[in-house]
């Protein structure tokens, strides 16, 4: 004989997740764990009112790991917060007109009930808000033990800029030579940031990989992020005016056979082309090159 069950999401879901809630089923005791095992995601950050369907494509696979390893007899701790600190949370304030204080709070509740509605075994009694000074006064106390040390310094660097969202991109936030988000053309601009001081911990940071249980793939990548190179600066002069042009390089024995040295578009000395303080047979070519290179990012360039 079969018998046949139907099963309402509405009401046998929400049952159960009160039920894990009221008895901390997920709750992780740190100081007892026998087996600690942290799996954490990337935090969302609240600058649109709700979650979207690309947060549980990364959360989903996320969840259904934590849970193969609770069952495998880890102490799994899996927490969850708000990334809700920066331009994105500031632009859509000006967007919508709601101060950021009361559109990161609303934005984090209604982010919340989502979240507990899909069910991840996050322990609720641990999350971070970025935009709370509990936990940005960490981060200002991190700045400031690096920036006493002499591990944090300021200087112009190129990045992806949006002009219309006025903000700066990573290289996949841009598609296309596109902001992903208002989809306006990005341009590479000038500005001047804070940077930490890595290549002081450059043969650290690399050996370290050997003793890490990473996948191949991620390691590569670090590696070449880290990107270490040992070699000299040779300095060029140039004919016909006192400027002088340093080159770094890492093959230096190769010097005298070198016929020419290329210059990044940003160049002081492309710029003062550009602005006609150094004269050039090819200054209008330079100039638009200048021009059509600042709307690619770094990676399309290379």
């Amino acid at each position: 004989m079969r018998i046949m069950v139907s099963y309402n999401p509405s009401e046998v879901e929400p049952k159960w997740q009160k039920k894990w809630e009221e008895e901390g089923a997920y709750t992780a005791d740190l100081k007892k764990a026998k087996d600690p095992y942290l799996s954490m995601v990337m935090f969302p950050y609240p600058s649109g009112d709700k979650l979207h369907v690309g947060h549980w494509y990364n959360f989903g696979p996320a969840d259904c790991f934590s849970r193969f390893m609770r069952m495998n007899g880890k102490d799994v701790f899996s927490p969850i917060g708000f990334d809700a600190f920066g331009l994105p949370a500031e632009n859509y304030a000006i967007k919508t007109g709601i101060h950021p204080t009361e559109s990161i709070e609303t934005n984090t509740q209604t982010m919340t009930e989502q979240l507990k509605r899909i069910g991840c075994m996050y322990d609720w009694s641990k999350t971070v808000n970025t935009s709370k000074p509990e936990y940005y006064q960490w981060t200002q106390w991190l700045f400031l033990q690096m920036f006493k040390n002499d591990l944090a310094y300021r200087k112009d660097a190129m990045v992806n800029y949006c002009p219309d969202c006025q903000t700066v991109l990573a290289n996949e936030q841009v598609w296309d030579g596109k902001c992903e988000r208002c989809e306006n053309d990005v341009v590479q601009k000038t500005m001047q940031q804070w940077f930490w001081k890595i290549t002081d911990f450059a043969d650290r940071l690399l050996d370290g990989l050997d003793s890490i249980d990473w996948p191949k793939k991620t390691k590569v990548m670090q590696r070449n992020w880290i990107a270490r190179k040992e070699g000299i600066d040779i300095d060029y002069e140039v004919e016909s005016c006192s400027e002088v042009i340093t080159c770094f390089t890492t093959r230096p024995d190769t010097n005298f056979g070198a016929t020419f040295i290329v210059l990044a578009p940003e160049h002081p000395f492309v710029t003062k082309i550009v602005n006609g303080e150094l004269s050039s047979s090819n200054q209008d070519e330079v100039v638009k090159y200048v021009k059509e290179s600042s709307s690619k990012t770094e990676l399309q360039r290379q």
